[in-house]
């Protein structure tokens, strides 16, 4: 109801303007356009003009983009690993090695599906936002009033709108009833799920009511200005089609993939020009035995089960993240939550009830209009004589959010209205309500005659703006600050007034009340949590500036809330509007593409940005941003954007959801260091041993190891892990410098153990072959108890199934190096050496673990752009560098002026001592 402007009368006029710069800023019609909008209202279009212009406009839908499935399928085809994958089976094919081609495309293909199936695309995000307009509409065609579908409507058509009806095109109120009658009414429209304000907002005529909002009060004519994608809504649907980023997660696989490419082309280049040039007793090695020795080496670096092993790791967690109401839509996300720094989360309906409740009011005094703020306490009118007197001036059965509130506050705290007998009738015992006058827009109030039963004594009541009641009241300044006070923290206000005198002219100030959408009971707790783990908490709010600083306060945030369309300075440079995007603790007045912007300009300077929401607005930015997080009573809009859903309310569990994905990341990560270690190992061990000695493994004991040992590598999906209290990082540069030292050292114990084992002239060449098959799947398999976390191993116990699935696997090779299984052409070495070589494993395991401890404790970041310099690199550590002499420049000013103004007050000190003593000695 529009007496119930955020505040008082200024506040009002403030709301008003900022509505008239909104619709000037993103309703604007273009010229050529508004000469079809001369439609007589009660006639409508005919309808060979809406044919036409359906011709020339198109249908009221939003436009849908689909990808091929099939292409969609292959892409999945042309990463780093599936390459290594690919050139690993076509050399198998060639030299007609049919069962490791078999393997070699059957881990291709699961691969691929895997991928395909878990990727969520933007068509169904789109689809959402299609079901959201209305199907059905009244509107104006040849002189009569029908329903049509929505999809048919044009530009220039009159529709009907009443309460209740989803309004299905932007439209520009005409201001005229459903017959033509003229009416200065106006539409209660709750556009909530578009621009996030709380509150439904009151649109007159001229003003323009969105697609896909909803009426609650009123009905009206209205004449469409924009349909399908260039309504509101539909500018959000091609935001979201734009959004087709490559997420964070595939890039660091795909960082890896190409690491290790780059190292095995290299490597199988330089091995098949050397073999293919060598001479064997004068003749040159025949192309398909090289071809042979390239494919071990080529089998040797294709890490298989890194995305296989990764993916099922987030599977597994996806399933434990269930059972804390945490839906994950899109794998990746998981990864990309544990790395999340800044946290954008929506206000309404989010962080706060999205109802207005009853706040603390502001109460007169009894027969004093001069009385102090605060009140003596004595005379003072009470919170449940403020309700009861609201509540006789309260409309029955109105849906106005702001009488709602006043009513179920008032049955909540007055004891008389909780206790009535019939609770469903809009009556006090005692209190005979005489008349009733409804919310007049001229006056800006509603009025009631109450009747005593037990005495007869009458009196009218009033209820409405506080500026108008304040003045109908008389000369009464501290409830005139009490306006002010409220409005500048942005709340909604009544004010409550009842007649004094038997003429019942007199009215005597009762006191205000004062609405809010309060935060919901834990948002602070979960946004101090939240600052625990190092996210940054941002509120979003289509609200206005002083309501979104009253709630951030009353969060536990800072008050440093930034007006959204200072987003789109174009007087200051990118730089600047990031740095004020990073130092606002939230962003009020926001319109869809605002939110947009927020989450580009923060992942502009490499932040990983989380964004929570639940309407249609907020539904780009979902997209958008690297973890999209839909909470509970999302838009459909809402969810299928969403790459995470809440199905608690609130944001309680999305610290659950936090704490989860970081032991996902742990697993994650030390598992790829594992496997980059491991292939490291394999290639340079056998690029070094078939170039110098001709030596190489069995193609499939080479298979068995990958598999094998990455089957039961797969159980780190249920591994105990320890939770960062930070955002986790993959920092490549470190975790490829670490694999590197530590593949070359596995690679000069597996050397070691090499020509130990040559030195014994007993072993035949089989023999020796299954004692490096022994050692290269024991030793680099034993790391990833050390590669787990980056302290010291035992600092935290790995789970009894992780150990035994890792152990087994061993036996089971130590085993079969001890007996033997030569069909997979792995001869027996007896007790000794199966014993000596696991146990050599073991040990070498404790100093590779001392080198990974001292590697991470000894890196930085200058360390990783110097080793692995990269143009972001070196520009990134450009801007630290930069930014660390600024702060060292500032805080020597800082000092100098500290310096300066203590030097002035020991002067000024001085200087008053002096003139004291002077006065001191002529006096006497």
């Amino acid at each position: 109801m529009s007496h119930a402007g955020g505040g008082g009368g200024d506040d009002q006029k403030k709301e008003s303007k900022a509505d008239d710069v909104h619709i000037e800023v993103t309703d604007q019609i273009d010229p050529e356009l508004e000469k079809l909008l001369q439609t007589v209202p009660t006639k409508g279009l005919s309808d060979q003009e809406a044919e036409e212009r359906l011709a020339m406009f198109g249908r009221n839908e939003l436009s849908e983009q689909r990808s091929n499935p099939l292409l969609k399928f292959l892409s999945y085809f042309g990463g780093p690993i599936s390459i290594l994958l690919e050139v690993a089976a076509l050399i198998s094919a060639i030299t007609g090695d049919w069962p490791d081609f078999i393997i070699l495309v059957f881990v291709l293909v699961s691969n691929a599906c895997i991928g395909y199936f878990e990727e969520a695309k933007a068509e169904n995000a789109l689809d959402a936002l299609k079901n959201t307009l209305a199907l059905k509409t009244r509107v104006w065609r040849n002189s009569n009033l029908v329903e049509i579908d929505s999809a048919l409507l044009v530009p220039g058509d009159v529709i009907a709108l009443r309460l209740g009806d989803i309004v299905p095109a932007d439209c520009r109120l005409l201001g005229i009833g459903v017959q033509g009658e003229e009416t200065e009414g106006a539409l209660q429209i709750d556009q909530a799920a578009l621009t996030g304000e709380s509150l439904p907002v009151s649109k007159k005529k001229g003003a323009i009511a969105y697609s896909s909002s909803i009426v609650k009060q009123g009905q009206m004519l209205c004449i469409v200005v924009k349909t399908g994608s260039n309504t509101y809504i539909g500018r959000a649907a091609n935001l979201i089609s734009q959004t087709t980023e490559e997420g964070h997660f595939q890039k660091i696989v795909n960082n890896i993939g190409n690491f290790l490419i780059i190292m095995t082309v290299v490597l199988v280049v330089v091995l098949l020009l050397v073999k293919s040039l060598e001479k064997v007793n004068g003749v040159r090695r025949d192309f398909t035995t090289v071809l042979k020795q390239v494919l071990v080496l080529t089998i040797a670096a294709i890490p298989v089960g890194l995305p296989t092993v990764l993916s099922v790791t987030m599977a597994v967690g996806a399933k434990q993240l269930v059972s804390k109401q945490v839906i994950v839509k899109r794998l990746p996300a998981i990864e990309e939550l544990a790395s999340v720094s800044i946290l954008c989360s929506d206000k309404t309906g989010t962080l706060t009830l999205n109802e207005l409740t009853f706040d603390e009011p502001y109460l007169a005094n009894r027969g004093s209009t001069n009385s102090n703020f605060a009140g003596n306490g004595k005379g003072r009118y009470t919170d449940q004589e403020l309700l009861l007197y609201a509540y006789c001036a309260s409309e029955p059965g109105a849906m106005d959010p702001i009488e709602f509130a006043v009513r179920t506050a008032a049955e909540e705290k007055v004891d008389e209205i909780r206790n009535r007998p019939d609770k469903k009738v809009h009556a006090i015992p005692g209190y005979k309500i005489v008349s009733f006058i409804p919310f007049n827009p001229h006056a800006k109030y509603t009025e009631a005659t109450i009747e005593l039963q037990q005495s007869g004594e009458r009196f009218r009541v009033i209820k409405g703006a506080p500026h108008v009641i304040v003045h109908m009241c008389g000369e009464h300044d501290e409830a005139t600050k009490a306006v002010l006070s409220l409005a500048s923290r942005g709340l909604r206000a009544l004010g409550v007034a009842r007649t004094i005198d038997s003429e019942m002219t007199k009215f005597e100030m009762i006191g205000m009340i004062s609405l809010l959408d309060p935060p919901r009971p834990d948002s602070a707790q979960t946004i101090k949590e939240c600052m625990d783990f190092g996210v940054a908490v941002k509120m979003i709010t289509g609200d206005q500036l002083i309501i979104a600083k009253e709630v951030a306060a009353r969060l536990g945030m800072n008050r440093t809330i930034l007006d959204a369309h200072k987003l789109v300075d174009e007087t200051m440079s990118e730089d600047a509007l990031i740095d004020r995007c990073i130092k606002a603790d939230g962003f009020a007045q926001v319109i869809p593409e605002h939110k947009y912007r927020v989450v580009e300009l923060l992942q502009k300077r490499g932040y990983l940005v989380g964004m929570t929401g639940d309407g249609v607005n907020d539904a780009p930015a979902l997209k958008k941003a690297n973890v999209g997080i839909a909470v509970h009573g999302c838009t459909d809009a809402a969810r299928s954007a969403a790459d995470i859903v809440l199905l608690a309310p609130g944001l309680s569990t999305i610290v659950d959801g936090i704490k989860s994905s970081r032991a996902i990341f742990q697993r994650m990560r030390s598992y790829s260091i594992y496997r980059i270690t491991s292939t490291i190992h394999f290639l340079i061990f056998f690029f070094i041993t078939l170039l110098v000695y001709d030596f190489s493994l069995p193609d499939r004991l080479i298979i068995l190891i990958a598999v094998l040992n990455d089957a039961a590598t797969l159980v780190i999906s249920v591994d105990s892990a320890m939770i960062s209290q930070k955002p986790d990082k993959w920092r490549l540069g470190q975790l490829l410098t670490l694999s590197f030292i530590l593949g070359l050292l596995l690679m000069g114990i597996s050397f070691a153990v090499f020509f130990f084992a040559r030195s014994f002239k007993y072993l035949t060449p089989e023999q020796i072959q299954t004692i490096m098959y022994l050692q290269i799947s024991s030793c680099p398999h034993f790391v990833i108890f050390s590669t787990r976390l980056p302290s010291w191993f035992w600092e935290n116990r790995p789970s009894m199934i992780f150990i035994i699935a890792v152990g087994g696997t061993q036996v089971f090779a130590m085993f079969m190096s001890i007996f033997g299984i030569e069909a997979l052409e792995a001869y027996a070495v007896g007790w000794d050496w199966g014993l000596g070589v696991m146990a050599s494993s073991l040990f070498f395991f404790l100093i590779l673990d001392a080198v990974k401890v001292l590697v991470i404790q000894n890196w930085s970041f200058e360390l990783t752009a110097r080793l692995w310099p990269s143009r972001k690199q070196l520009a990134k550590l450009r801007a630290r560098e930069q930014r660390q002499k600024e702060l060292l420049r500032i805080e020597g000013n800082k000092k100098k002026i500290r310096k300066a103004v203590s030097a002035a007050f020991v002067s000024k000190v001085f200087h008053e001592q002096s003139e004291r003593k002077g006065k001191a000695d002529a006096e006497t």
